[in-house]
């Protein structure tokens, strides 16, 4: 496969399946785009081995050493590859945030719930700040400030995660949230498969809503940082994440319930905004 047809195959792995990102990414120079879109397709093969039924550590194994391939040249059967490898090399990506990644997605096929914020925080920087720390290179960025606001920014994007879909990944045994927090307000694990919300679970969501938002917030001085052709596409990832948040808090953390998102009406109107800024 060539390298040309590798990009056209992520590009469409984008458009079917990334959703939130992919509206950030249309704001890019068409390189950045495609580069983007190279490395949400490894991501979302990387995710795919820990979701999938039967997932087993021996088929992360053989993708963590088709990476250590692809990362030389050496292209192995998944069409991601040739464009991956243009990417990273193109953008001076560091390779290890993607292993890192891999670590991240390998702790899901024998979850445990985590004792404290500091074990969740590891989470999230697996699955979601390294993800931050390697499309600022995409960006573009000078200041050394701007990994560490990344690696904030990708924390509050995956606690918003774990809220919006808490009952799901409850019913599949995974429970995200600290063991200190459920405890601290009383919520027991069942109370995450419930039907119906009770007062200790709405008040654990109201705290885990404000941690999110303050790691949102931390994060800002962020959008200075990378450089100002790729503002206005990071300004609208982060808008619609933190939309996500807050309709999660207008609906009364109505979580249990349903699974709460942005139409792509509002995501469009956020993309024509950020045209405007």
């Amino acid at each position: 496969m060539t390298t040309a047809e590798s990009y056209a195959y992520c590009r469409s792995v984008a458009r079917r399946r990334a959703k939130n990102f992919y509206y950030s990414f249309l704001l890019l120079s068409p390189p950045q785009r495609d580069a983007m879109c190279a490395i949400y397709a490894f991501m979302r093969s990387s995710d795919d081995l820990s979701d999938e039924p039967g997932a087993e550590r021996a088929a992360i194994d053989r993708w963590r050493a088709a990476l250590d391939h692809a990362l030389a040249g050496r292209y192995g059967q998944n069409a991601c590859w040739p464009a991956f490898h243009d990417a990273v090399t193109r953008f001076g990506i560091p390779a290890r945030y993607f292993y890192e990644m891999i670590d991240g997605i390998t702790s899901d096929l024998d979850p445990k719930q985590p004792e404290t914020f500091d074990g969740l925080y590891r989470y999230c920087y697996h699955v979601a700040s390294v993800v931050g720390l390697a499309i600022i290179h995409i960006f573009g960025f000078d200041s050394p400030e701007a990994p560490p606001l990344a690696e904030k920014c990708g924390i509050a994007f995956q606690l918003t995660n774990i809220l919006r879909d808490i009952r799901e990944d409850a019913e599949n045994g995974r429970i995200y949230l600290p063991a200190e927090d459920l405890n601290r307000f009383g919520v027991r694990g069942e109370d995450l498969r419930a039907a119906a919300p009770t007062p200790a679970f709405l008040d654990l969501m109201r705290f885990e809503a404000a941690r999110a938002r303050r790691y949102y917030d931390e994060s800002m001085p962020l959008l200075g940082l990378v450089h100002p052709r790729s503002r206005r596409s990071l300004w609208a990832l982060v808008e619609i994440y933190s939309r996500l948040l807050a309709k999660i808090g207008h609906s009364g953390y109505d979580v249990l319930s349903r699974r709460i998102s942005l139409p792509a009406a509002e995501k469009t109107w956020i993309l024509l905004r950020s045209l405007a800024r």
